[in-house]
């Protein structure tokens, strides 16, 4: 393990954690709207975002999948010391983490079940950017409309017409955080 491993997490996990939770919970009731987050130091390659929602969102006894890109030994580390998530394949995660490339085809992942729709997977997708502009988004948690520049429309709308089943993303940028839960609709803009 790599001694920069041992750094990097909450330092006042109680309050960070809760503010952690909080935005992530926010993030995912209003879809496109833009979270800030801080609290982590990931290593290079982990956006302060998405390390953030790992700490908050992963742990033991949350499968956790790493996209190529993000499956190197100092975010291993940095994930089993901090989390202690098991790093598992793409079909047995119950999180997945990486950039939309690697994360494709998106079907890999649990849609849940009919009787538990719960057992869905949730995409940590990092983006070179992350802005409330680009697809239209509609749905519950959206007076009218919210727009967020999503990597591709088809996996998004595909995944929406499995509703209640389908898996859930949030995108991650720098110290920013949105989220896309299945339910919503997407349009061009």
């Amino acid at each position: 393990m790599h001694m920069a491993a041992l750094q990097g997490g909450f330092s006042e996990a109680p309050q960070e954690s809760a503010a952690a939770f909080r935005a992530a919970m926010e993030a995912m009731a209003r879809p496109g709207r833009l979270q800030e987050v801080r609290g982590a130091t990931p290593p290079e390659g982990l956006s302060v975002a998405a390390a953030v929602l790992l700490l908050t969102l992963v742990d033991r006894t949350t499968p956790l999948h790493l996209a190529p890109g993000h499956d190197g030994a100092a975010v291993r580390d940095w994930i089993t010391f901090h989390c202690g998530a098991p790093l598992v394949a793409a079909e047995a995660a119950v999180f997945a983490l990486g950039a939309w490339a690697g994360l494709m085809p998106a079907s890999r992942f649990a849609i849940g079940t009919p009787e538990y729709p719960d057992r869905a997977a949730t995409l940590i997708v990092e983006m070179p950017e992350l802005r409330a502009e680009g697809l239209t988004l509609t749905g519950p948690g959206i007076r009218t409309t919210a727009a967020l520049n999503l990597p591709e429309t088809e996996a998004f709308a595909a995944n929406h017409a499995l509703f209640p089943l389908g898996w859930d993303a949030f995108f991650t940028c720098g110290t920013q955080l949105a989220a896309l839960p299945r339910s919503t609709r997407i349009g061009a803009f």
